[in-house]
């Protein structure tokens, strides 16, 4: 009787720019995701987890551990993380769990069909800029100067900030950009948001650059008493105002159907680059009085989630 022989476990890397604690539920909800499809981590697959605690020069080194493990996929949270794993490698498959602007980012030929190694799920920030300021408007019915935060240096931010100042034409209100590059400008931000005489805030500033500084960023902002509006849940959760974003939890359970199909047999170039499915909106009621702000019935009635 022919040996069986044992059956090859995949291994993939998942590489983060932060912390593990920081970014907990979205690693859960990619193991959600595995889980949904038949895959236990441990048992009949293996993630090699790599974190570079906010220190995004470690990030080049981390890819290239991986490569020379020779991996069969590897997991990015963002694109600052991509960045860095598309210069290791062109032969090992790339899943992007999000990224703001995949074709602009030069990390796929197109959407329908990304042509190389690299795919996974765009997040469509550009367009949601221009909604998450509609919103201001709405909760500051006589909103004219709006400060947006964000960082030159981020792939995408050229894009979103267009769109916001598309927007901004559109409702009449003028904005005062101020640039992010590092944790300790975020209090200089705020200092000449309020010295710009900014009635409000549009935070455009994501990844590692505030990651592990979103207290920081609450405090400053009812210091400041300005509403802001922030790309993700976590901020409204550490008692930030309000979000109006994708759901990125569900973008890293979609990404573990990538995991899959690769492992399957298909290729990242013929996989399409899909967009969110799911958006939320959530207002922090308390971070409202804090600051003395009133939210209009017809917005509240309109949140997903309503922290009071």
């Amino acid at each position: 009787v022919q040996a069986q022989q044992p059956t090859k476990v995949p291994r993939i890397g998942y590489v983060i720019a932060t912390f593990l604690s920081t970014n907990s539920a979205r690693i859960e909800a990619f193991q959600q995701g595995l889980r949904e499809l038949g895959y236990v981590e441990g048992k009949n697959i293996v993630i090699e987890w790599r974190y570079a605690e906010g220190k995004l020069d470690r990030l080049a080194d981390l890819a290239a551990e991986l490569v020379r493990l020779k991996v069969d996929i590897i997991v990015s949270p963002g694109p600052a993380v991509t960045r860095p794993l598309k210069e290791a490698t062109s032969t090992i498959p790339i899943i992007m769990a999000q990224d703001n602007d995949p074709v602009g980012n030069g990390f796929v030929a197109s959407l329908a069909r990304p042509g190389g190694n690299i795919t996974g799920l765009s997040t469509l920030r550009p367009e949601i800029s221009g909604k998450q300021l509609e919103l201001l408007k709405e909760i500051v019915p006589k909103l004219s100067r709006v400060a947006v935060f964000g960082t030159s240096t981020r792939p995408g931010n050229a894009q979103e900030l267009k769109e916001v100042e598309l927007a901004a034409g559109a409702f009449g209100v003028k904005l005062q950009y101020l640039d992010v590059l590092d944790p300790k400008d975020i209090e200089t931000a705020f200092r000449a948001a309020s010295k710009g005489r900014a009635e409000a805030v549009l935070w455009l500033v994501a990844g590692p650059v505030t990651g592990a500084h979103r207290t920081q960023v609450v405090e400053l902002a009812v210091k400041s008493r300005l509403p802001v509006i922030y790309p993700g849940r976590r901020f409204v959760e550490a008692g930030g105002l309000m979000t109006y974003s994708v759901n990125l939890n569900d973008l890293d359970r979609r990404a573990a159907t990538y995991v899959d199909k690769i492992l399957k047999g298909r290729t990242p170039a013929d996989l399409p680059v899909e967009q969110p499915m799911k958006f939320e909106f959530i207002i922090n009621l308390k971070a409202a009085k804090a600051i003395g702000l009133t939210i209009p019935p017809n917005v509240l009635v309109r949140a997903d989630k309503v922290i009071r």
